[in-house]
């Protein structure tokens, strides 16, 4: 199983052709894609047509689905927050910090295109499932 980053899901549904997206495609195909809810918000909430809007939600609701934060969760990603910081690594999206946390406690890989997630596979142990990335 691996988790998707919203940036993949824009290229996907934009029809960008990538390593990335081959390998959603291939993981789709194999059943092997989840969703944090978290994602599946970013994904949502940047699509304006309304019809683009419901075929998007319709297909992402067959995904296996992750509640990605809570009590427990916001003390992790402030740990890993900070120990990048004291590297002089500053990420710039909460919401990576949260979704790069979730997969480093859940032992999951993550496909993604954002840089600021580089330093968690770097320092903390996340697992990109692209491995050359």
């Amino acid at each position: 199983m691996i988790l998707v980053d919203t940036s993949v899901w824009i290229d996907y549904f934009n029809g960008v052709e990538s390593p990335q997206t081959d390998l959603l495609d291939a993981s789709i195909v194999e059943g092997s894609v989840a969703l944090g809810d978290l994602i599946f918000l970013e994904i949502l909430q940047g699509i304006r047509d309304d019809k683009q809007y419901h075929q998007a939600k319709q297909s992402l609701l067959v995904l296996d689905q992750y509640e990605m934060f809570g009590k427990d969760m916001s003390v992790k990603c402030a740990d890993n927050y900070r120990a990048l910081r004291k590297r002089g690594i500053t990420i710039r999206k909460t919401a990576d910090v949260i979704i790069a946390t979730f997969c480093i406690e859940k032992q999951l890989p993550l496909l993604f295109l954002d840089r600021d997630f580089i330093p968690f596979v770097e320092y903390l142990g996340l697992v990109s499932a692209l491995r050359k990335t």
